[in-house]
């Protein structure tokens, strides 16, 4: 039999293991609050202005030196993960992005005016980080918290799963033309969800003459993309959900013109076709394993964003995802 030592002595390991494992989760918690936190005030008025004017703002105190910061250790890695690859680069068998661009660098190597070099490869990479990662999260983050409120429709994506996918293999990209109404509700979600209500500066290449007003050649403009995401003349009901908007009388998911979340012309988001495969992917993968749910009744469900400089972000919300 144990002694009252040896029980003690157990006790009070069980509670130390115990202490620890609280510890571990509380700084797991701290750090994604961190992270959280860090996104938010990228999306800051000041953080915006940071992005713009960083060349001289650098020298003015505030808290965009601290964003400052933290971008040069993220770029310090991602310089110390461009030396491992370079070390490990096999020529003949790139692995990814950042093999591939070493490559291009080598070859360009006597031509004094390439683009491929290593400060771009750092930039090109740190971009991904921001605007692939950043945004496809974001988008699901509402994507979800639009299946809280409007349950009906996750119950009907689900039955294009079953019908399409069954429970016994994971989504593929081949599918998303055969569930034209699970496309469309990715559509509407990146509707509603309006991210980026102005899109990035453009540049007028020539002088420019506009329902009455000249813009001379070099003035920089930004699309307003919110108004056509919006418009009623292209959407029936343009503030309400409703992946009706994206399909024809014959349920087969239609264009339109009017959809342009990833901006337009020759200088469309270079990540559209990547953002679009990862949300239906993600979408369509988690809905086949889980059912989500709320605490809060779907009616009493907040949709209103959060208001961040020029961009919109999903309000704080509570889910559950129930294995099915």
């Amino acid at each position: 039999m144990e002694s009252e030592t040896e029980r003690r002595k157990l006790s009070k390991n069980k509670t130390k293991k115990g202490r620890d494992k609280g510890i571990l989760r509380d700084r797991a918690d701290e750090n994604e609050c961190e992270r959280q936190r860090e996104r938010e005030r990228m999306h800051q008025p000041l953080g915006l202005l940071f992005e713009l004017f960083s060349d001289f703002l650098k020298y003015l105190p505030g808290a965009h030196r601290q964003i400052r910061k933290n971008l040069q250790e993220i770029s310090a890695f991602i310089g110390h993960s461009v030396e491992k690859h370079r070390e490990a680069l096999d020529p003949s068998s790139p692995q990814d992005l950042i093999d591939t661009y070493l490559l291009h660098m080598e070859k360009e190597k006597s031509n004094p005016h390439s683009e491929f070099n290593h400060q771009n490869l750092i930039f090109n990479t740190l971009s991904l980080f921001f605007a692939g990662t950043e945004t496809t999260s974001t988008t699901l983050r509402y994507g979800f918290l639009l299946m809280l409120k409007y349950p009906h429709v996750a119950e009907r994506v689900y039955k294009e799963i079953e019908q399409v996918i069954g429970p016994h293999r994971p989504p593929a990209l081949d599918d998303r033309a055969k569930m034209p109404y699970t496309d469309a509700v990715i559509h509407e979600i990146q509707r509603i969800a309006d991210l980026l209500p102005m899109g990035l500066p453009h540049i007028v290449t020539q002088h420019t003459s506009f329902r009455g007003y000249t813009i001379p050649k070099g003035t920089e403009v930004f699309p307003i993309l919110s108004t056509a995401l919006h418009d009623p003349h292209y959407f029936e009901k343009p503030d309400t959900f409703n992946p009706d908007h994206f399909l024809d009388i014959n349920g087969a998911l239609k264009k339109n013109e009017a959809f342009i979340p990833f901006s337009l012309g020759k200088r469309i988001c270079l990540g559209e076709g990547i953002a679009r495969t990862e949300l239906f992917l993600f979408f369509t993968t988690i809905l086949q394993n889980f059912s989500v749910a709320s605490p809060v009744a779907p009616e009493d469900i907040d949709l209103t964003p959060q208001e961040n400089g020029v961009g919109r972000l999903p309000p704080a919300y509570q889910i559950r995802f129930l294995p099915r």
